[in-house]
This record gives C-alpha cells, structure tokens and sequence, in this order.
C-alpha cells in the first residue's frame, strides 16, 4: 500500500481532501468478483468509493462490481472499482475488517454524484 493513499496505514493529511464527500452510512452492498457474488455492508460512501466491512476481505488491487440503492431511493447503481487497500480481521483492534474501493467507472461515478447530492439520508432527516 502506498503512503499516498487513505487506507488505514496511509491516511491522508488534514491539507489533502477528498474529491467528493463522504457519508457515514449502513448500506446493504452486492459485490461481485472473479470467484463469485458477495454481500456484506458498506459504512461509508461516496462518490469515489466506498468502505465494505467484512470479515473475508479481497486483497489489493481485485477488480469488482458493486450493487447497491440508497435506502428510500429508486436508482440501483452498479459501479466497477478496485480494492484500494484492505484491513485484515485482527489486525487493528480499533478497526473493523474489510476493504475500501476505489470505484472506477466514470460515468457511474457522476451519476452517484448527482443522487448523493440530492439524497438526505433518514438518520439527517
């Protein structure tokens, strides 16, 4: 993992900011790979990406397709990515396991950009 990167060892600096805003969210998530479909849930999103908790994290660099909806919303976004950095079960007592994805698709990722902006999650609400 390069330092450059917000993976857990590599957290971004406070002068670096993201391209797009992130939620805190607790968000039911299909994803697909090589060996087969998963579901586990994601905490985070945004338009760039997203993190998955999960106890069989991928390892770096695994190209998937995610699936998801936003809770109340009609759109179902499947968006390809890559596993940006993972954190193994056991390996950070503070940190839950799983994998944080970069997404990859430009298109999908402007289009989840235009329903985040508009979309207020309930917990706001």
């Amino acid at each position: 993992m390069s330092a450059g990167r917000g993976g857990p060892r590599g957290r971004r600096s406070a002068e670096v900011r993201r391209r797009y805003r992130r939620l805190t969210v607790r968000l039911l998530v299909d994803f697909f790979t090589s060996s087969g479909v998963r579901c586990d849930y994601a905490t985070t999103l945004g338009a760039g990406g997203l993190f998955v908790e999960s106890e069989q994290p991928l390892p770096a660099g695994s190209l998937i397709k995610v699936r998801f909806r936003l809770p109340g919303r009609e759109q179902l976004h499947e968006i390809e990515g890559r596993v940006a950095w993972c954190q193994p079960p056991g390996a950070d007592a503070r940190r839950a396991p799983g994998m944080g994805v970069e997404f990859t698709d430009a298109v999908a990722i402007s289009a989840l950009a235009r329903e985040l902006e508009r979309w207020e999650p309930e917990s706001k609400s």
